[in-house]
């Protein structure tokens, strides 16, 4: 594995977010899910697909903060436009496991 320099860290934005919308990607190839996501007022709300089908519902996701990258380029995605990648574990089975923070924090926070 490559090793990066802090200067590399310090150009991915990660920011906390919480989910507000989750619905079933009907024409994603892989199971996902079109996620709406506020990062609070400086950045405000971005759009991810997101292959989390396997251990959570749409139900459970509203509400759930999560940690994203909010500085990739848009991404298109059969008719979507992904504006930030949602970050997760993946285990031995490829199921991805949300990061999070450990205690309820503000909308935008930057993770460094």
């Amino acid at each position: 594995m490559e090793t990066i320099t802090w200067n590399d860290f310090e150009k991915i934005n990660i920011r906390v977010g919480t989910i507000i919308e989750a619905k079933v990607f009907e024409k994603a190839k892989r199971p996902a899910y079109q996620l709406l996501i506020d990062f609070g007022s400086e950045i405000g709300l971005r759009k991810s697909s997101a292959q989390i089908t396997d251990l959570y519902n749409v139900n459970d996701l509203i509400g759930k903060q999560i940690i994203a990258v909010i500085n990739f380029p848009v991404k298109q995605i059969a008719n979507f436009f992904s504006e930030c990648l949602v970050l997760g574990a993946v285990d031995e089975n490829k199921q991805v496991i949300l990061l999070q923070a450990d205690r309820k924090v503000e909308n935008g926070l930057k993770i460094a």
